[in-house]
């Protein structure tokens, strides 16, 4: 689980991308940011929400902000971040480690409209302390990703 699915998964699809081992924790977007030398915005966060009947994954820049009006209007529901114990359960990564790779379940992906602005974001890699540079669109069609008005202005 966790970063070995994450490298089995980059291994089957984008054999191109490495992962990025630290010894200290990038489990925090201030923690990753200041670790791997870019802003917090460059921090890919994984978000893991239910909203209504829906249990959906949102990759967001590290300074922004989910707006709960526009996940009501996207998946139809009150949004609401799920328990550690059920986000280790659904994707096989711990909380800090949670990224949209190596999934222990497929889920749906949503990418917010934000990360956009960069050349490179830093997503998690299925560990407290692993992280990929890869760009905002590479990631998003590598799992498939919608892309989603789904924050607040940083």
């Amino acid at each position: 689980m966790g970063i070995a699915d994450v490298r089995q998964f980059f291994q089957d699809h984008a054999p191109e991308l490495e992962i990025i081992e630290l010894q200290q924790s990038t489990a925090t977007v201030e923690l990753a940011a200041r670790a791997h030398g870019v802003a917090p915005g460059q921090i890919a966060k994984t978000l893991s929400l239910k909203a209504g009947e829906h249990v959906v994954l949102v990759v967001a820049s590290g300074d922004t902000r989910l707006d709960n009006r526009k996940l009501r209007q996207l998946f139809g529901g009150r949004p609401k971040m799920l328990p550690a114990v059920e986000v280790a359960a659904l994707t096989g990564h711990p909380v800090g480690g949670v990224c949209p790779f190596g999934l222990a379940r497929p889920l749906p992906i949503y990418c917010d409209i934000r990360l956009q602005q960069y050349d490179v974001v830093m997503p998690a890699a299925g560990s407290l302390n692993s992280a990929v540079r890869i760009a905002p669109m590479h990631l998003a069609e590598l799992v498939g990703a919608q892309w989603v008005d789904a924050c607040q202005d940083a």
